[in-house]
């Protein structure tokens, strides 16, 4: 029997979760409409007051880590309803067809790293696979509007690249509006890719490319699901620490079959992963010693290297 004070507290609690601007009960994946709804391409200002942007301000507001028990519990919700959401998305799609591209949020639209993983995103999805990011800006972005495009010709994702050139960076206004004018010139409902962002990182805005949206409250859950959840393989481009951290434990996973398999590690950018960050180096030199097992490196500048080495993972993964 549940005492008075009991239930009182608990009755506070679920007021509580009547007053927070995101859906405590939420069991689906976002979508762009979602995440933005009440922003309007055509009035860069309204983006302050979308959906996305008040749970946001919430969150700095309540602290990255809630001081309050209720909003605790409350993200908590949150996030689990989310997980399974993804559970029932991954009984549609097969997860070896899962393919994660990792990479600089700060990557401009402008730069040639940029317009290559958009064509290689594009190539990979036409081949089958879907597509992986952590759902925001640079790489994440280009791996996104690359899934989105697929089927169309060059031409028409070379447009859909330079009408994002007006606003290279997330920081600069018009980043979000030019997305939403490139979907509605080129909309498609044919290929799916997911996006796992979270609100930890919230000043970086979700691609709305991303036609299934994952966002979390919790990063640590966050990172490891992109991780886990690439069966196909992950593809790192050049990044800074964030990336770093994916690699590592990434490697880890490989490394100790945590999942009963190891997945390929590419590498995008030969010189940027053996000279300005040797990752590449320093793992192969790991392998050799036997301090790491089971990784399946590749090194590339090539995106037709990359689409071989994961489709002759593919046909080795459907014996799994």
């Amino acid at each position: 029997m549940i005492s008075a004070t009991n239930f009182n507290e608990l009755k506070g609690t679920v007021d509580y979760f009547r007053t927070v601007p995101y859906d405590v009960t939420r069991q689906r994946l976002y979508a762009a409409a979602d995440l933005y709804e009440g922003f309007n391409p055509d009035d860069p200002q309204s983006f302050s007051t979308c959906h996305d942007t008040l749970v946001y301000q919430h969150y700095m507001q309540l602290g990255k880590q809630a001081r309050k028990v209720e909003e605790a519990l409350a993200r908590t919700l949150h996030d689990h309803g989310i997980h399974m959401a993804l559970d029932r998305f991954f009984d549609k799609h097969d997860g070896r067809l899962c393919i994660g591209i990792m990479g600089g949020h700060a990557l401009q639209r402008t730069d040639a790293m940029f317009r290559q993983i958009v064509m290689l995103s594009k190539r990979l999805t036409e081949e089958g696979f879907f597509m992986l990011s952590g759902g925001g800006p640079g790489a994440m972005e280009a791996t996104h509007l690359g899934a989105w495009m697929a089927g169309r010709s060059t031409e028409d994702t070379l447009d859909a690249i330079s009408m994002l050139a007006s606003a290279p960076t997330f920081r600069d206004e018009g980043w979000l509006a030019t997305a939403f004018r490139v979907m509605r010139k080129y909309p498609q409902q044919q290929h799916v890719s997911l996006g796992v962002p979270t609100w930890l990182y919230g000043h970086e805005p979700s691609t709305p490319f991303a036609t299934h949206i994952a966002k979390f409250f919790e990063n640590s859950i966050r990172e490891d699901s992109i991780l886990t959840l690439a069966f196909g393989g992950i593809i790192y481009t050049p990044g800074s620490a964030g990336t770093m951290q994916e690699i590592f434990q990434d490697a880890v996973q490989n490394h100790y079959l945590s999942f009963g398999f190891s997945s390929p590690m590419v590498f995008l950018g030969k010189d940027f992963w053996t000279k300005e960050m040797p990752v590449y180096p320093l793992l192969v030199s790991l392998m050799e010693a036997g301090k790491y097992k089971n990784l399946l490196l590749t090194l590339t500048d090539q995106n037709e290297e990359i689409l071989a080495e994961l489709k002759k993972f593919r046909e080795k993964s459907e014996k799994y």
